[in-house]
């Protein structure tokens, strides 16, 4: 019998990212296209759809591997991103970015209807993008879609389904896997909703014609995918309550994986759920952003080797780079703190991390207080997953073995769900 590949398509800011796996989840090839720049004009952030399905169809041409043999396919992309299209899938509007922050006045519509736990707060959520866009009028749309879901649909020749983790921005209740009650408040049109399906399970077979066009075996079946965010933890192999992924950017990002949903919407903590699990997560202020606001790029990699992770600072930091913090401390105004500063720069560095330690130690036992499992290990991954150092003292600090992702691409995250047909 032939070798089954698994394909994982990757929709991100940048590019287009293709992995393909085999059932032993090693890869076998890899691909990616560039992407333009989304167009902006103050808070309105937008993009062509078209560019992302061309770019799709480039990076999967570009796969050096009998591309007959793709048994499955999934599909993440950025959360959040919305765009409306009529029946037959064609786009009635530009994709709204994730980052697109013009629907305000929908958003405090919103606010003043949805649960606090809900994930259709904020500006940039795909419930406030899609009043915006329903309310400039135009041709009726028959489908609101996210970006990976457009995608998916283009492959599977039909457009009525998103997945757990993507609706949840648009107000999709995963506690009870229903869009909840509330939205008819808002006059949101329940014709437009896609039916949501679990990460991972199957939409359908390939289009005929979109097996052809791409040189696909017509057997190649279409699966359900997820955000990027979540793409990327599926990457790291965490499968165990406890098992946290750690993001060390210029924030700070913390996710655990529970057995049961954790929520505090005064602080940014929301659950996407897999499967019969959940991924709880809230983002600090404090990272490498807080790091270079007191030395340049060049200055840390030249300190770093000069690091003593064992002999600790006794410094109390809690770097920030301006003033206010999401989580674990909700205060919009908490202040820096970082001094006293000593007249040693590297000493002054280690302080630095053992205060980013510290506050990620902080936040998985916020997590923990408010239902999170306890923590089990942490997998690192950013830029400064590198720092040998750093791992030591945020070994230290969290108690738990801390270890570096061997993947962390979504796409390879994505080729996973195609291949465990769910989440692994």
């Amino acid at each position: 019998m032939a070798r089954e590949l698994f394909l994982g398509i990757d929709l991100g800011t940048g590019g287009v990212r293709a992995c393909a796996i085999d059932a032993a989840a090693q890869i076998v090839g890899t691909a990616t296209t560039a992407l333009p720049a989304p167009r902006q004009a103050g808070d309105a952030i937008d993009q062509a759809p078209a560019l992302w399905w061309t770019a799709v169809v480039e990076t999967i041409g570009k796969l050096e591997l009998d591309r007959a043999a793709i048994a499955r396919i999934s599909v993440d992309g950025t959360s959040g991103t919305l765009l409306l299209t009529d029946g037959d899938g064609v786009p009635l509007t530009p994709g709204l970015m994730y980052n697109d922050a013009r629907a305000g006045a929908e958003a405090t519509r919103i606010g003043g209807i949805a649960p606090a736990e809900s994930g259709a707060h904020g500006r940039s959520s795909a419930l406030a993008k899609l009043l915006h866009l329903l309310a400039q009028g135009g041709a009726a749309p028959k489908h609101a879609l996210h970006q990976a879901d457009w995608i998916a649909g283009k492959l599977a020749g039909r457009f009525d389904g998103s997945d757990e983790n993507n609706a949840l921005k648009l107000g999709y209740d995963p506690v009870t896997r229903r869009w909840p009650d509330w939205l008819d408040k808002l006059d949101v049109p329940r014709a437009l909703l896609p039916q949501v399906r679990v990460p991972g399970t199957e939409i359908g077979v390939i289009d005929a014609q979109m097996a052809r066009l791409l040189g696909l075996s017509p057997s190649t079946r279409i699966h359900a995918g997820t955000t990027d965010g979540v793409a990327a933890f599926i990457a790291t192999r965490a499968s165990q309550p406890g098992d946290a992924v750690s993001s060390l950017g210029t924030t700070l990002v913390v996710k655990l994986l529970a057995d049961k949903p954790v929520f505090a919407a005064d602080q940014g903590i929301y659950s996407h759920r897999l499967g019969d699990r959940w991924l709880a997560g809230g983002a600090s202020n404090t990272g490498g952003a807080a790091l270079l606001a007191h030395f340049s790029a060049a200055q840390l990699e030249a300190m770093t080797p000069k690091l003593k992770p064992a002999q600790p600072t006794g410094l109390d930091y809690y770097p920030l780079p301006k003033p206010g913090e999401r989580f674990p401390i909700a205060d919009p105004n908490l202040a820096p703190r970082v001094t006293p500063r000593p007249d040693d720069d590297v000493t002054f560095f280690q302080g630095l991390l053992e205060g980013v330690a510290a506050i990620e130690a902080m936040a998985y036992r916020r997590l923990g207080e408010l239902g999170a499992p306890a923590l089990r290990r942490v997998i690192s991954i950013g830029g400064g997953a590198k720092n040998a150092a750093w791992s030591e003292i945020r070994h230290r600090l969290l108690g738990v073995p801390v270890a570096v992702a061997e993947q962390t691409e979504a796409s390879y995250g994505a080729a996973l769900l195609a291949l465990h047909a769910g989440p692994p």
